[in-house]
């Protein structure tokens, strides 16, 4: 068999979010941090990455290089302000042809395969793949069967469209790429992938920039009293993320705990998002009529080192989510030494492993008890801070791009060397549904 061809050129998609936006706010979440940092990693060893993500406003640049090696393609696709992710399918036709417009711009045979993430990038990804004759890997991030199974009190489901969407990407990729065990078992279960594409590889994190550090400095930095008792919630403000639960939860444990009125404060670091962008003053209103609006503080997205900074300055980061596929926010947190309260869902529980609390459902006095109990207990917390930190070295984004090359050097195989060899012939790479990683 002739030797596999060098990877050169990939073609990273990501039609709805750009991962130039600020996370934490609208659609930008950690897909951006995960484009951003396989993109620039995979750059690091001499492959070339373009990102295409679609044009949001009319004064932003046709390209702007995002690192050395790495550029981002702003397409144009429908109005540049004012459409929800709901909207988008119905511009998938115009960004389709953006992207084919730019490749018939280059040389034949200039990209040699196509990562696409989020279903709406799946559905153009499978079509570029296909036009190119080069593979097709493709990374979910969320799932609507997931996501509708485990939905928060009054959110609105996701609609069938996108599903039929999901089932169609899933059959067209050559390799699909899942966070955890449990995502893998649910594109399986849900979806019926082929256990044969389906593999494991773990998001990473900034291990450079998420780093242990002083807590008094870093509560000097964010305007933090010194003594305060810090809960701290970062991401997007939408009932699917369930901040409301942190702040029920503060109320009831300020009820029994009237002593730490004084010291309590509550951080909401986010921005609205979805579903919760036609109710942006919800949470405040509630903080209201919990009685808790002094010990709230609402603080809009941040930029990546004073996230970390907040990260340092909390004592507990919490991260109540009704789904979540992997739960980034929570290895951030212990990789700065902040034990972690996280609900039992998707991929939290192997997020947050021996650093940090997992509590099952969303019952305020369920998440109250839990909180309480690790503000009352110094030397617990900071045996979780401790294994904090060594859980999330396991992860980073080096690692992470190590096993996506194996990936789609995998898929190459498959698209190159039909028909598809027997799986358990290849080297280091693990099947499902034995539920092994890479």
């Amino acid at each position: 068999m002739s030797p596999m061809p060098k990877l050169r050129r990939v073609a990273m998609l990501s039609v709805h979010t750009s991962p130039l936006e600020q996370p934490g706010t609208g659609d930008a979440g950690g897909l951006n941090v995960y484009v951003a940092e396989v993109s620039k990693e995979l750059a690091r060893r001499g492959i070339e990455v373009e990102i295409f993500t679609r044009m949001t406003a009319g004064d932003m640049p046709l390209q702007t290089e995002l690192a050395p090696g790495v550029h981002v393609r702003n397409v144009i696709a429908g109005p540049f302000e004012g459409l929800a992710k709901e909207d988008l399918p119905g511009q998938l036709c115009a960004f389709a042809q953006g992207v084919m417009r730019a490749e018939a711009a280059r040389p034949e045979g200039w990209y040699d395969l196509v990562h696409s993430h989020y279903w709406l990038s799946g559905q153009v990804g499978w079509l570029a793949a296909d036009r190119w004759h080069v593979p097709l890997v493709h990374t979910m991030h969320t799932m609507a069967r997931v996501k509708n199974a485990q939905m928060a009190e009054g959110d609105t489901p996701e609609p069938l469209g996108r599903e039929i969407g999901e089932t169609q990407v899933v059959e067209a990729a050559d390799r699909l790429v899942a966070n955890t065990t449990g995502e893998a078992g649910e594109l399986i279960d849900l979806y019926a992938a082929d256990h044969r594409k389906v593999r494991v590889v773990s998001p990473g994190v900034d291990l450079e920039l998420f780093t242990p550090g002083d807590m008094a400095e870093a509560r000097a930095q964010v305007g933090l009293p010194l003594d305060a008792q810090v809960l701290l919630f970062v991401g997007r403000i939408q009932p699917l993320k369930a901040p409301d639960v942190l702040l029920k939860a503060a109320a009831q444990l300020l009820s029994r705990r009237p002593d730490l009125r004084e010291k309590l404060v509550v951080v909401v670091l986010g921005g609205p998002s979805g579903s919760g962008l036609s109710k942006p003053r919800l949470l405040h209103e509630l903080a209201q009529q919990l009685g808790i609006d002094a010990q709230v503080r609402f603080v809009p997205p941040v930029d990546r080192a004073t996230l970390a900074q907040w990260y340092r300055a909390a004592d507990l980061v919490a991260v109540p989510s009704y789904s979540e596929s992997f739960g980034l926010v929570a290895v951030e947190a212990q990789a700065c030494g902040t034990p972690v309260v996280a609900a039992a869902v998707g991929g939290l529980p192997f997020a947050v492993g021996d650093g940090g609390l997992l509590i099952e459902g969303h019952e305020a006095a369920d998440w109250s008890a839990g909180l309480e109990s690790l503000l009352s207990d110094t030397d617990y917390r900071k045996l979780l801070s401790h294994n904090a930190v060594q859980h999330a070295s396991q992860f980073s984004w080096a690692a992470t791009t190590d096993r996506l090359l194996e990936v789609y050097s995998e898929a190459t195989a498959v698209r190159t060397s039909p028909p598809v060899p027997p799986i358990e012939n290849v080297p280091h790479l693990s099947i499902v549904p034995d539920m092994l990683t890479l």
